[in-house]
């Protein structure tokens, strides 16, 4: 915290907030204090287990005091470079590397930085505090003002613990979500006034309390890459960012979901890890449902990599059990069911006694894995007048995917028309007025919330329908709320998510690639696929279908938890609340339990909303004692 205009730091308010995120790092705490300026710190110990890699942590002549979440992987390099310029370092850890190099740079040190953070750090000489999130938002960060002081903290809830916090429902963003399933789209959360920090954002706070934010880094200046060889250049860089991220003090395991991502990082660590002589087996974390079997793939890339799976059984209700515990860890609903598993995972992968796990998030949005790309792509070839190449395309995907090729072609030039008429304003503003207007009549829900659902704004034209797609994936949806969920869930079992995936390096080369590098006739995440040629089994390498790690969300509402989800609907709160017309959300409820429709998006989404409602009402350490908070998580600034 600062406080402002000289206003002393409260010690129980930063202790507060310190203790309700202790699952963010049981290792170790710490707290410093020096005027306006407060800060506590919980670590999870992955680099540097000794005392030395404790915070927060201050240079020898006091001036500077940082607070650190994250890795900064090539810290190694830096401390090299740093040496060569007179530094001299007590610890081995990164969060020492960190604070010489703003030390030297100042916030210019941030381009240098290959890692994901979130970080504070009090300049003395200025009476500043600088801070930072990485490039993707990987490492959580949210502000508030209070009355008379600035709070941050890793998760909303130390904010809201600190009892300076006023904050209630952000009604437009949760229209959003009810209405138009949005979650993470924008720095505002579910508590209105308290915002995350941008992805790829840095910011000063004088002591007077003003605040100036800026992007260091955005991905609209990705510029375009001349290369060769593509694949053999992507190869070469997904292995470095591997050797990086396998760095640790404790062991690293995967999560393995039968897919390509998963598989590739598990073969490139084994590869990595047989080089290094390392004994002790590779764990590897995976779950399947039943409707969904990947086990074959699983199977194949164990036996190729030697690796031990352990594999997450649980039922549907099991699953459904564990989402109030893991909506107070999220701090606000999440997309899916999926999440559910993800923190059934991380439980497991804890139980295990593993730390730090790997997995593949941002390879779908930077490789363009999801389905919707292929039309994207279809676009892109048009856009640019070559309609044969495009009639092509489309011809290869049907012949694996299934489909017809003339249905598809002319559903694709109906979006090239679209996409022109866009480019006319008095068009797009008619558009979007068409839009809003339909979604504020959507028969689930009353006007009290249909008339809080933001605005917005319409959409322009795009020349490269395929990189801005890429682009707005991830800067904006989905992969700024998977990081969310997956930071969120990993940090409830004191674990640390990697994402090689993510390596700026990496990603700024596939962006930079001809679209031609991301589709490809059937395939998507095509480089991908050429440079993993000989590296993972050809049976995962090859495969078309994709599905990550499944639930079948609406059999499940429809069977085994349509009681559960029927006693939210017919609550007083529910009732109460005055934003739903109860009469027809359950008889759409009746009509996807029948097989009428499917209602399953919408019925998650209104379900969450009660749970997490209910949640908000109460304080972070009431809702700490209603759920069992296992054995907890990670390096936490607040």
């Amino acid at each position: 915290m600062l406080g402002i205009n000289g206003a002393p730091a409260d010690r129980e308010v930063v202790e507060r907030m310190t203790e309700i995120i202790f699952h963010r790092g049981p290792d170790d705490s710490g707290s410093y204090y020096s005027g306006p300026v407060g800060l506590g710190f919980r670590r999870l110990s992955i680099l540097d287990l000794t005392p030395s890699g404790h915070q927060p942590m201050s240079t020898l002549d006091g001036s500077c005091t940082i607070v650190f979440n994250g890795e900064i992987y090539n810290y190694r390099e830096l401390r090299e470079e740093l040496l060569g310029l007179g530094h001299v370092f007590r610890s081995t850890g990164d969060t020492e590397v960190l604070l010489h190099a703003y030390l030297q740079w100042g916030a210019d040190c941030l381009a240098k930085l290959n890692g994901m953070w979130a970080f504070l750090i009090h300049d003395r000489r200025s009476g500043r505090l600088f801070g930072s999130r990485d490039r993707f938002g990987i490492k959580p960060l949210f502000k508030y003002r209070a009355a008379h002081c600035w709070l941050f903290g890793s998760e909303i809830k130390a904010i809201r613990a600190s009892g300076l916090c006023e904050a209630g429902i952000n009604w437009p963003v949760a229209a959003d979500f009810l209405i138009n399933g949005l979650l993470d789209t924008t720095t505002h959360t579910f508590y209105g006034g308290i915002e995350q920090l941008g992805a790829g954002t840095a910011f000063e706070l004088s002591p007077d309390g003003t605040y100036r934010e800026w992007r260091y880094w955005r991905i609209e200046d990705v510029p375009p890459v001349e290369c060769a060889d593509p694949a053999a250049s992507f190869a070469e860089l997904f292995e470095d960012s591997m050797r990086l991220h396998m760095r640790s003090d404790v062991p690293v395991g995967v999560h393995l979901s039968g897919g390509l991502d998963s598989s590739s990082i598990i073969c490139a660590a084994a590869r990595l890890r047989t080089a290094a002589g390392a004994a002790d087996p590779l764990m590897a974390f995976c779950y399947m449902s039943r409707e969904h079997d990947e086990s074959q793939y699983i199977s194949d890339t164990i036996a190729q990599t030697g690796a031990q799976a352990q594999r997450l059984e649980k039922t549907p209700r099991q699953l459904w059990d564990t989402l109030e515990k893991v909506l107070w860890f999220q701090d606000e609903p999440v997309h899916s069911l999926q999440p559910l598993v993800g923190y059934a995972l991380m439980e497991m992968t804890a139980a295990n006694g593993l730390k730090v796990i790997l997995n593949g998030q941002g390879a779908d949005e930077t490789l363009a894995g999801y389905g919707d790309y292929f039309r994207a792509y279809w676009q892109t070839l048009l856009d640019r007048g070559d309609v044969l190449e495009a009639w092509r395309e489309i011809g290869r995907y049907t012949a694996a995917h299934g489909g017809n090729r003339s249905h598809l072609y002319l559903r694709q030039l109906r979006r090239l028309l679209q996409s022109r008429l866009r480019a006319v304003s008095a068009y797009r503003v008619l558009s979007w007025r068409k839009k809003v207007e339909r979604l504020r009549a959507h028969p689930w829900f009353t006007p009290q919330l249909t008339q809080s659902l933001p605005e917005g704004s319409p959409e322009g034209s795009v020349g490269d329908a395929l990189k801005a797609s890429l682009a707005h994936s991830v800067a904006s949806s989905p992969l700024p709320l998977y990081l969310r969920v997956e930071d969120r869930n990993s940090m409830a079992h004191s674990i640390e998510a990697r994402v090689p995936f993510l390596d700026y390096r990496l990603v700024s080369f596939v962006l930079g690639l001809p679209p031609e590098w991301k589709t490809h006739g059937p395939w998507n995440k095509y480089v991908l696929r050429e440079a993993m040629r000989g590296r993972i089994p050809e049976s995962v390498r090859s495969r078309v279908d994709k599905m990550g790690f499944p639930t079948s969300s609406g059999k499940w509402l429809g069977g085994v938890l349509y009681e559960a989800v029927l006693d939210l609907l017919h609550s007083r709160d529910a009732r109460e609340r005055g934003i739903y017309n109860l009469q027809r959300v359950l008889a759409d409820f009746e009509r996807h339990r029948k097989g009428e429709a499917d209602a399953t998006g919408k019925l998650l989404q209104v379900s969450q909303f009660e749970i997490w409602s209910e949640l908000q009402k109460r304080t972070p350490a009431a809702n700490r004692q209603r759920v069992d908070t296992g054995s907890s998580a990670a390096t936490a600034p607040v």
